[in-house]
């Protein structure tokens, strides 16, 4: 294949620390040692568990899709009067 003139950019593991701090318009590796270690361990889950599931079925097994209850209207009013308008 033709050299295009374009460079290969290094991967976030191969790239010095100081060059993943700047934005770049390039996600963050996914984080699999974490989520392994989550599945695995804290979850308990088997391996082939852990593969199977999708992202929405390991956000709920984790807790994450629980939702704060939305805010009252005397929430809001205790809220204005705890922090009210500068005039």
């Amino acid at each position: 294949m033709p050299h295009l003139g374009k460079t290969a950019r290094p991967s976030a593991e191969s790239a010095p620390e100081s060059e993943t701090d700047a934005p770049t318009g390039v996600p963050p590796a996914f984080p699999w040692d974490d989520a392994l270690s989550l599945g695995l361990g804290v979850l308990g889950w088997r391996p082939g568990d852990f593969w199977s599931a999708t992202p929405r079925e390991f956000a709920a097994a984790l807790g994450r899709r629980a939702r704060p209850e939305p805010l009252t209207r005397a929430g809001f009013e205790d809220l204005l009067a705890a922090y009210p308008d500068r005039t």
